[in-house]
């Protein structure tokens, strides 16, 4: 019928609900409207989360004879010396042909306790009592019992230790191999962070890339006063960047760019730009942070690709505040073959102390710090080796994209963006060999 239609667990608001229908003598079917649930839904719960009370009898036996009982060997052990009625080693009602119980019956039919009984207070017998406070203590014990320990066999534990440990060693992220292997790993992802927790695994937290919460963002910054008049800003903030996403472009245009750095002190840095519309993210080598580098980046993507590719790949780049980003006409315009300057991309900031607003690049940058660690010089490497490192880094799998790598996002007919990742000379990694720790770059 149309009136049991609730589902999920019930609460202690629902087991009330029942504690008073069945002392109000109501039926499981008036109970069940009620709580819109089954009639067999309401007897189910009686009958899992009902609390026994045990009887008082002489002797702890239900006997209607056990007083005048004087018999011994019943059982046929001519050994004992024991009064039968006294014995507790033996089951009286198994051996001895005079047994009858006083025992009731009466909660083995509906309702199944003795809540509603006129002879409750003075019955000595055992007993049934639904409580709706102990029936949802009893629930929850239950359900917490049953996610204690590991509950998987030993051989299979031991499998799903070896692979997970094998990768984490790798640098790959807990959710990249769970994306993986996910047939091969008998818990679900939640279970397996679990096990780690209670020590069930090789692999301890302190193997884990992150174990810790993202600080509360602050409520209601506003930018410096004036700091929007500064001229390369004019036309560009990010309440100009929000209006041209309403009126002009759509989510999956946006690039968002920034840079990183090794140490702090003139030498080679990482300019980074992701497309949002799938998370793969562009790494290249500068010398320096100035802001000729970045153009001198610019320029080799629009000669490799060509204006117009270029100009569809990249046709809003959001980014921040930085020194290099700061000749805004350079990095926005170019000059076509007669030697008219036209555009080829547009240009927005974000706030200042609001990295949040391109959150997408800076959430990816800690993939970086995975193989570079913070404070160590970039001057070591060359291009091929961030080359290497960008194509292992979108090879992630990550919850976010669906148990996808970035990579796997780039759609076949988008001959852009293809034509992007040849000229860059980007390709997918196996799931398995994505390497994420600073010996990647070590020659083998």
């Amino acid at each position: 019928m149309t009136y049991y239609k609730k589902e999920g667990q019930m609460d202690l608001s629902d087991r009330i609900a029942i504690e008073t229908g069945i002392s109000s003598k109501d039926s499981f079917k008036k109970i069940g409207k009620l709580l819109h649930r089954h009639p067999s839904t309401i007897a189910h719960e009686i009958k899992e989360n009902r609390t026994f009370i045990p009887g008082n009898y002489f002797l702890r036996k239900d006997c209607r004879f056990v007083r005048q009982y004087v018999q011994h060997h019943v059982c046929g052990d001519e050994s004992c010396e024991e009064n039968c009625c006294r014995c507790r080693s033996v089951d009286c009602q198994k051996y001895c042909g005079k047994y009858v119980s006083r025992a009731c019956h009466k909660f083995e039919k509906p309702p199944y306790v003795c809540n509603n009984c006129s002879e409750k207070k003075l019955c000595s017998k055992d007993k049934y009592i639904y409580s709706a406070k102990h029936a949802d203590a009893t629930v929850t014990r239950r359900r917490s019992e049953s996610r204690q320990g590991v509950r998987i066999s030993d051989e299979k534990k031991s499998e799903m230790d070896e692979l997970i440990t094998k990768l984490v060693k790798k640098g790959q992220p807990l959710t990249h191999i769970y994306a993986e292997h996910e047939n091969e790993i008998p818990v679900c992802l939640r279970t397996l962070y679990n096990y780690i927790d209670d020590g069930e695994l090789t692999v301890k937290n302190i193997d884990l890339r992150r174990k810790t919460g993202y600080k509360k963002r602050g409520k209601g910054y506003q930018p410096p006063l004036g700091f929007a008049n500064i001229e390369f800003r004019q036309g560009r903030t990010y309440t100009d960047f929000e209006y041209a996403m309403k009126v002009k472009y759509t989510e999956d245009e946006v690039v968002e760019m920034d840079t990183v750095k090794g140490v702090r002190e003139q030498g080679k840095r990482l300019l980074t730009m992701i497309f949002r519309k799938n998370n793969v993210m562009l790494l290249f080598l500068m010398p320096d942070g100035k802001a000729e580098s970045v153009k001198r980046v610019f320029d080799y993507l629009e000669s490799g690709l060509g204006i117009e590719v270029f100009r569809r790949l990249f046709p809003v780049i959001l980014t921040d505040n930085g020194s290099e980003f700061k000749k805004v006409d350079e990095l926005e315009l170019t000059t076509d073959e007669d030697g008219f300057l036209i555009y080829r991309t547009s240009l927005y900031y974000c706030d200042p102390m609001a990295s949040w607003q391109k959150g997408c690049i800076e959430k990816n940058h800690e993939f970086i710090r995975y193989a570079i660690p913070k404070k160590k010089s970039l001057n070591s490497y060359n291009q091929d080796d961030i080359t290497k490192l960008m194509n292992h880094i979108n090879s992630v799998k990550r919850p976010g994209l669906g148990n996808k790598s970035p990579y796997e996002l780039v759609e076949e007919d988008d001959e852009d963006f293809q034509e992007l990742m040849r000229f860059l000379k980007m390709h997918l990694i196996p799931p398995d060999e994505v390497h994420l720790m600073p010996d990647l770059f070590v020659k083998k």
